[in-house]
């Protein structure tokens, strides 16, 4: 049986990362994939929690390898997910969520056409720059950086099966979450999960 894998997408500050650790908390059974980044560890991060953190050498190696299954330059940092560790999961029937850009995205659905790919959105400009600003780690020229990035990044939206507009975070969340149940009730899903009852009964 294979798992469900879940591709999210937003621009920097729309809130993807909350709503994933949120899913996540409800969803035990879903298994986050953790990329490897050559940018360096924000306060409070652990190499192989949040991130696998490694020199750019290394990472240059990963991709010569083709051990990626998805990687990309972010606002000068590289970042790329493991391509056999997500097969293998899925292999197993574990659901796996990666947690990407747009450009991993398009990558993804070259290897797994059968991803789900969920897009989150601020609510307007202004918000996101309004939470951009509150966070106080990035400078004003970064923060400028970042909102001219999300432009040409939501631009990508079409590509994705699922929009979720982030507005009132619990009300995000409750979409999320559903978008998750309805792909576990498709037939397809259904039967591979039920075999034996689906046999019994038809």
């Amino acid at each position: 049986m294979s798992g469900h894998l879940y591709v999210v997408a937003a621009p920097s500050g729309a809130g993807k990362t909350t709503l994933v650790r949120l899913l996540l908390e409800r969803q035990a059974d879903i298994q986050l994939s953790i990329s490897n980044t050559t940018r360096s560890p924000r306060p409070g991060e652990q190499n192989g929690r949040e991130y696998h953190f490694t020199t750019v050498d290394d990472f240059r190696g990963m991709i010569s390898r083709g051990e990626f299954l998805e990687w990309a330059e972010v606002h000068g940092n590289f970042y790329g997910t493991s391509k056999k560790w997500i097969a293998d999961r899925l292999a197993e029937g574990r659901d796996v969520l990666l947690e990407i850009d747009w450009q991993g995205a398009q990558q993804v659905r070259k290897l797994f056409p059968e991803a789900i790919g969920i897009f989150i959105l601020p609510p307007s400009m202004a918000e996101l720059e309004r939470r951009l600003t509150g966070r106080g780690t990035d400078a004003a020229e970064v923060i400028a950086r970042r909102l001219a990035a999300a432009q040409a990044e939501m631009r990508h939206v079409g590509e994705f099966d699922y929009v979720i507009i982030n507005n009132q975070l619990e009300e995000a969340l409750a979409d999320l979450l559903a978008v998750v149940r309805a792909s576990r009730l498709r037939q397809a899903a259904q039967a591979a999960r039920h075999a034996e009852l689906f046999t019994r009964l038809i």
